[in-house]
């Protein structure tokens, strides 16, 4: 029997809510099919850590994570304390030393959820939006001088290398060529970005040529938009840099219907550091407490974790699980326009998990 240890981090406001709705979700699903046992330790970085310690997360916080085979991550993010403060240092302080350059984030209109674009259904949106995790945009790159002063100024250095590229469009072309449509649409914005947005586009026509079976096309993030919107049964798979696919992957979820069902997965491919798994909303402290947090994006994110770690038969019946709730509009959240619960809805994944014979 395989047995996995996975680090749970909540984080912060609805983070701990969901959360705690997946590992009991994922325990049970462990117990139901019994080929696996999944460990789980939580940890309590956050921003309540933060006001306590000065300090997201303990200084050898990483280190403690290396042991674990993936982490299950909340949210993180509070109003009471800056966002640079908690983004850099707990989420990106763990995605970037630990080398999960690849975020990979699914999105399709589940059963019983209707997206907000007309006439537009589960056949005609189904996507996976891949984002260079480590560089670009956020690579922390840049600072400010003269502060206060009239003359104060910022910089925000974005950085594209070409090992960093090269890598994130191999992994976006094998994941394409690995999908039915073997089709892939390369983000970028060159025709303004002259340097590295170019560079980006001169490696994807140079790795293109090792997938001869995948069509791939490209366009500019602002007509991407459009696109998404207008003609979504146009896309499949999607790559883009950090900043462009972090905007893209939140309309894509708002177009499959709601933040709170889409999923998130930090990896770190070459298996050399564990990966992150997450949902992709924000703490979202306007509803914590209210018990009324969507947890799906929190169990399907679970699946991602379970396929990365092996286990595809517990993920699959996961998914089904998943979608057989999602079928029944009065186990919908608020979000979804439905009244239930996190509670509701997490019992409602145990028994289909329980009742599933397959």
């Amino acid at each position: 029997m395989n047995s996995y240890k996975i680090a749970a981090i909540p984080g912060d406001g609805i983070g701990k809510e969901v959360i705690a709705a997946g590992v009991e979700v994922l325990q049970a699903l462990a117990a139901r099919d019994g080929g696996f046992t999944l460990d789980f330790e939580t940890f309590d970085w956050g921003s309540d850590y933060y006001k306590e310690h000065g300090i997201m997360m303990p200084e050898n916080g990483r280190d403690t994570l290396k042991r674990f085979d993936a982490i299950y991550f909340g949210a993180v993010g509070a109003p009471d304390v800056p966002d640079h403060v908690t983004l850099w240092g707990l989420r990106l302080a763990i995605c970037q030393p630990f080398d999960q350059y690849a975020n990979v984030r699914p999105t399709r209109i589940l059963p019983g959820i209707e997206g907000p674009l007309r006439n537009v259904g589960a056949q005609d949106l189904d996507w996976v939006i891949v984002r260079e995790n480590s560089e670009g945009e956020y690579a922390g790159q840049g600072g400010r001088s003269h502060r206060g002063l009239p003359e104060e100024v910022a910089t925000e250095v974005s950085i594209f290398t070409r090992a960093g590229v090269t890598r994130i469009m191999r992994y976006a072309f094998k994941l394409a060529q690995s999908r039915p449509r073997k089709l892939l649409t390369v983000v970028t914005k060159s025709n303004a970005q002259r340097h590295g947005m170019v560079m980006w586009d001169e490696i994807a026509a140079e790795v293109a040529v090792e997938f001869p079976d995948v069509t791939w096309d490209k366009m500019l993030v602002d007509a991407m938009t459009m696109r998404m919107t207008l003609k979504p049964q146009s896309l499949d798979t999607i790559v883009a840099t950090n900043l462009h696919a972090d905007i893209l992957s939140d309309l894509a979820a708002a177009l499959a219907g709601s933040l709170g069902i889409a999923p998130t997965a930090n990896l770190n491919p070459d298996g050399k550091f564990p990966s992150m798994f997450e949902p992709i909303h924000g703490s979202a402290f306007d509803i914590t407490g209210k018990g009324i947090a969507n947890p799906i994006g929190t169990f399907w994110t679970a699946t991602m974790m379970l396929e990365h770690l092996g286990e595809k038969a517990a993920a699959d019946r996961l998914m089904k699980a998943i979608e057989r709730v999602t079928a029944n509009p009065s186990l919908h959240t608020p979000d979804l326009g439905g009244s239930a619960t996190t509670r509701q809805v997490t019992d409602a994944v145990i028994t289909a998990i329980q009742g599933d014979n397959a």
